[in-house]
């Protein structure tokens, strides 16, 4: 059966449009929707496929799906608006807020080391049951808990679903509220974005079926070097820490897992990227200072990731571009990957915001639906 399509798309964008149709027809896209603004003006809003397994729900306007690790701007914002109205500091050590953090070699982790990946903390040591990812305190006294994996601020490695609870643990610390609390008050509602950190379960419905493998990696047998323990404890403690088993559950949906259990649609990713592709303010909406957000994409950590493997950079919470994956050919471009291809960034130089998501586990790095959608985004802009 052919993927429906629906939306509108500028003539000038028409790349884009034929790049997003061939997601479907020659890379096996099963459901999504991009959304693409330039000066702010939304040019491309375009959704297809189908938001459910068995193929007979199509995906629609209003659709929203878990975007993984596109939260972790989201949860950098947040944090970054308290660090300018001077209720977090990058530098000061986080102890000073969560005194039960302050122990075991964690003396001088710092919210910029959590920012940049650089916290020595990507995984909790002991061993969590599965759906403790649920119960905030307990992740966060584990956390506190857990000796760095390396010496904090001298290495860096993804803080793939550890790195929503500490952040948050210090945006709760600091404002009383939650990331997704924050995010709804002060960024997401003032913006009239289309994305949650905990969605309410009247939202629930518009929600698709992300179509997680069905195969799951089996944990090596005995005492693993530390080196393994932390690459797997990083994905699987708790075993649905990455979402396995409970992606797609009304627990799921409704939990604050910043780093992780975003949801949204692709529309109201592009929205917050567009006032961040304005220099921080769009519409008289303010979400950064300039200063703060010039602050908030420098670089702080680039080369070997001691959890992907590989080089990876960041900057205060958000991906930077690099050679292997670039987000076109601008500098000046940051946002952040999700798993399955998801991605929100903008390009200042170019006055691009984009939103893509999807409810499919395509590949994770190189990703050919997103590298087609970003080629096509600058063929139409010309360069």
């Amino acid at each position: 059966m052919t993927a429906p399509i629906d939306g509108t798309c500028d003539p000038r964008f028409a790349p884009v449009r034929d790049a997003f149709a061939a997601n479907f027809t020659e890379r096996g896209e099963p459901g999504g929707a991009i959304a693409l603004m330039v000066d702010g003006r939304l040019v491309c809003d375009l959704w297809g496929g189908w938001r459910d397994a068995a193929r007979e729900k199509p995906w629609a306007r209003e659709t929203l799906v878990n975007f993984f690790s596109v939260g972790k701007a989201f949860t950098s914002l947040v944090a970054l608006r308290l660090v300018e109205r001077g209720a977090l500091d990058l530098d000061a050590p986080a102890h000073r807020l969560w005194p039960e953090f302050g122990a075991h070699g964690k003396e001088a982790i710092t919210l910029r080391h959590m920012l940049s990946h650089q916290a020595g903390l990507p995984a909790i040591r002991t061993d969590l049951p599965d759906g403790a990812m649920f119960n905030w305190s307990a992740m966060t006294a584990a956390l506190a808990a857990t000796p760095p994996w390396w010496e904090p601020g001298t290495a860096h490695g993804y803080h793939v679903n550890t790195f929503g609870y500490l952040v948050g643990e210090l945006v709760r610390r600091a404002s009383g509220r939650t990331v997704g609390q924050l995010l709804r008050d002060e960024v997401a509602g003032p913006l009239g974005a289309d994305v949650h950190i905990g969605l309410p379960s009247t939202e629930h419905p518009r929600a698709a079926e992300f179509l997680w493998p069905s195969v799951l990696p089996e944990r090596p047998e005995g005492d693993l070097p530390d080196g393994i323990l932390m690459k797997w404890n990083t994905y699987w403690n708790p075993p649905g820490i990455s979402g396995a088993g409970w992606v797609n559950s009304a627990e799921w949906r409704a939990a604050e897992i910043p780093s992780t259990n975003g949801h949204g649609t692709a529309r109201g990713i592009a929205r917050v990227y567009s006032a961040l592709a304005a220099g921080g303010s769009i519409g008289g909406i303010d979400i950064l200072s300039a200063d703060m957000l010039a602050a908030a994409v420098e670089e702080q950590s680039f080369g070997p990731d001691r959890v992907l493997e590989r080089e990876s950079r960041f900057a205060l919470g958000f991906q930077l571009p690099q050679a292997e994956r670039p987000l076109g050919p601008n500098a000046q471009a940051f946002g952040h990957f999700g798993a399955g291809g998801s991605l929100g960034f903008c390009d200042p130089a170019a006055r691009v915001a984009f939103g893509y998501v999807t409810n499919d586990m395509g590949p994770r790095w190189q990703n050919p639906r997103n590298k087609a959608l970003l080629a096509a985004i600058y063929e139409s802009l010309g360069g």
